[in-house]
């Protein structure tokens, strides 16, 4: 009997998998992704399944479906050995995806066999009679995969675990979902603008409802010393360094603390600790990058500027932001991150690469696309010390619409600059309409109109100020 690829494909997409999830490669670095997934196997057994499912997938996204095969007999070994009294409960998942696998194998039959266990199953663990089922650890195996792939998936990842929590409010893991997905929200506002809301009870249900996960203690230490109750925070991480002294994940995010409370060089002994256990840990390689720097700017206050060991830390730096930047170059920030070494090394030129590099890039989001066009800014101010290209760097900040830190960054930046040339009696009618400009994208209309009254004075021949002052006078 052959089977109808589309009544199969059909069905396929009935099932609740990681291949139904939209889980798009393009918001990932897919070899910094998969070395995540074997630090946490390796360092949390009790999550295995979960581990080997979205790895299955990731090797799938790879192009390699035999490894992909693979993890999932993994996954189900480790299903027989935690969770022996409920296999096909626990099996629903990697069942989908070995059906999806198969399928892009052309392997038709047997993804048909796996579509079919899939639905038995369903039916008989169903109260319905259509066998429709809501098991709240597939809304939470969802939630933990959205988690990975990224900052457009985290609101998605939150509800996913708040359904969980709707039949199991008592749960650790779904709890511990919850807080991280608030947590990365929560982050996500502060940083690129957006709504703000407190992850700090569901932070502290979770360490209540599980004592032993250090990374949710790590999380609420964070948190505490964003809301400047930082003593309360370090209390946390000493516990956790107790507790899980070799655990990488919390030891990045207590390096993240001390490298937050300015005490560096107990960041780096941390974060060198944690990358002998995971060598290959993009986060660590950021955290470093960003702790060498922050020493480079330190030496270069002291009175005598001990040369030679900046030029290391330099290197240093530049080595682990690169590192970065190969592994995953979706991590946006560390470009600007990099350039800003480079100009501290006075290296002007790759500064100036790395810039035109990520700002050539098709796929920057627009809030990353206003932060480092602050970046490149204030790089074209204080290091080149051009002050005409700066305001440009700004300006093209300012025209993309979305409204985010970088954007407010941007304008700021480039109010005080212009404000401070016109001020010193220095600005033109240039700067004059320039600074109309900046008003009229911020949707100040009024103070544009006053600007470009005051260019035209100085300039009367100028057409620019002229049509815009007729465009802006037009829409009041």
């Amino acid at each position: 009997s052959t089977i109808s690829k589309d009544s199969l494909k059909t069905s396929l997409l009935q099932l609740e998998c990681h291949f139904t999830w939209t889980l798009l490669k393009e918001d990932v670095g897919l070899e910094a992704l998969e070395e995540t997934i074997l630090d946490h196997i390796k360092f949390i057994a009790e999550y295995n399944i979960r581990d080997y499912n979205i790895l299955s997938y990731v090797c799938h996204l790879k192009n390699s479906n035999e490894e992909a095969l693979r993890s999932l007999r993994k996954a189900e070994e480790a299903i027989q050995k935690h969770h022996p009294g409920e296999i096909a409960r626990r099996s629903l998942v990697t069942w989908g995806n070995y059906a999806w696998i198969y399928y892009h194998m052309q392997r038709y039959e047997e993804a048909q066999t796996y579509v079919s266990k899939v639905e038995n199953s369903c039916k008989k663990l169903s109260s319905t009679a259509d066998g429709k089922i809501q098991l709240p650890e597939i809304c939470a195996e969802q939630g933990w995969a959205l988690l990975r792939f990224g900052r457009n998936y985290f609101e998605k990842a939150k509800n996913c675990f708040e359904n969980a929590l709707k039949s199991e409010p008592d749960n650790p893991d779904f709890n511990a979902g919850y807080a991280i997905a608030m947590y990365r929200l929560d982050y996500c506002a502060e940083r690129y603008g957006g709504e703000i809301t407190s992850c700090l009870e569901a932070l502290q249900r979770a360490v209540q409802l599980n004592a032993r996960d250090t990374t949710i203690l790590a999380l609420l230490a964070l948190k505490l010393q964003r809301l400047r109750r930082g003593n309360e925070g370090e209390r946390y991480i000493e516990e956790g360094l107790q507790r899980t002294p070799d655990f990488p994940v919390f030891l990045r995010y207590a390096a993240n603390f001390y490298r937050k409370k300015g005490e560096v060089n107990k960041a780096v002994k941390i974060l060198k600790k944690a990358l002998a256990l995971t060598p290959n840990s993009v986060f660590l390689h950021h955290q470093l990058g960003l702790c060498y720097r922050f020493q480079v700017i330190q030496l270069k206050r002291t009175r005598y500027t001990p040369q030679e060991e900046v030029e290391n830390l330099i290197q240093l730096a530049i080595s682990h932001l690169k590192t970065v930047i190969d592994k995953k170059p979706v991590f946006f920030y560390a470009y600007a991150d990099l350039a800003s070494v480079y100009a501290l090394g006075k290296r002007y030129e790759e500064a100036e690469e790395v810039f035109q590099e990520v700002l050539q890039r098709n796929d920057l989001p627009c809030a990353d696309k206003q932060e480092i066009y602050c970046n490149y800014g204030n790089f074209q101010h204080f290091h080149m010390k051009s002050e005409s290209k700066a305001i440009k760097c700004y300006i093209e900040g300012l025209k993309i619409e979305k409204d985010s830190y970088g954007r407010q960054n941007c304008s700021e930046a480039v109010k005080k600059l212009l404000k401070q040339k016109i001020e010193s009696g220095l600005g033109d009618a240039t700067d004059i309409g320039t600074l109309g400009l900046v008003h009229k994208l911020n949707g100040k209309k009024k103070e544009a109109i006053e600007c470009y009254k005051k260019a035209i004075a100085l300039d009367p021949n100028n057409e620019e100020f002229q049509n815009a002052l007729v465009e802006l006078q037009l829409s009041i």
